[in-house]
């Protein structure tokens, strides 16, 4: 199925409806909700996936996995969608919050031949197995950290959602107990409980997470001065250091090589 909305094949008497889908340029899912679980991956570009409880970003070769009835919001930069709708029932191990994953080569091969499916494709032969074993290789898939919890408290998620859209090295701890009308010292300690990091944590890793969309288009380089970081060296140690992999991964010169999907 070619862009056609989730609203329309709910009713289909099928566990896993695949959907690929084209989005112009920044174009913004607003807050909406779905009865399935969803698998989102991008098979070009990048996502932002805003929830009340945090903000994942889903870099290319990733997918995040979103439980049912989750109030959620996508920003899509560059992006067309390979998408399965899922009846809760048949994930039971589904996770109960959204999770970015890494989207190996057999998974993608799936997910672009799935798309090509009718809404009442058969469940026996091919396009059944086919199914299935999409279900088995996501529920294979590992946890990856791009995401920052976002706080319960208005005040707090205010000044986290503002610095998301901004991010800025010279933002201090003081500053933000500010804010707040409280001291710095109380200020960290309820930061904490609501987030789990200490507010200096939570900025380097909402800067890093802020990296990956910046590098569709400019180097390493670019992106780290941006960020506050004085080498590409330094940009390059902090980045590795949160998720595992050199921003180098995702750069623009990367990309701009990498091959799209094949369907």
């Amino acid at each position: 199925m070619r862009n056609v909305p989730p609203a329309e094949v709910d009713h289909v008497d099928r566990a896993v409806l695949p959907i690929g889908t084209d989005y112009p340029p920044g174009h913004v899912l607003d807050w909406h909700v779905h009865r399935r679980a969803q698998f989102l991956y991008g098979a070009t570009g990048v996502m932002v996936v805003d929830t009340a409880e945090g903000t994942w970003t889903v870099p290319p070769e990733r997918a995040v996995l979103i439980p049912a009835a989750t109030r959620h919001r996508v920003r899509m930069l560059g992006v067309s969608t390979r998408s399965l709708y899922i009846e809760p029932g048949a994930v039971p191990w589904w996770p109960g919050t959204c999770t970015v994953v890494d989207v190996p080569p057999l998974l993608r091969e799936l997910l672009l031949a799935a798309v090509e499916f009718t809404p009442d494709y058969s469940l026996s032969g091919r396009e059944g197995s086919i199914a299935a074993t999409l279900l088995y290789e996501i529920a294979e898939r590992a946890p990856l950290p791009f995401h920052v919890a976002i706080p319960a408290s208005a005040d707090l998620a205010e000044i986290c959602r503002d610095y998301l859209a901004g991010p800025d090295a010279g933002v201090t701890n003081a500053a933000w107990a500010a804010r707040t009308a409280m001291s710095e010292r109380a200020f960290t300690r309820r930061f904490r409980a609501e987030t789990g990091d200490s507010p200096a944590v939570w900025r380097s890793r909402a800067r890093m997470l802020a990296a990956v969309p910046l590098l569709r288009t400019a180097s390493v380089s670019e992106v780290g001065s941006r960020l506050g970081y004085t080498t590409p060296a330094a940009f390059t140690a902090a980045f590795t250091r949160v998720f595992g992999v050199p921003p180098s991964r995702f750069a623009a010169s990367r990309q701009g090589h990498r091959p799209g999907p094949r369907r």
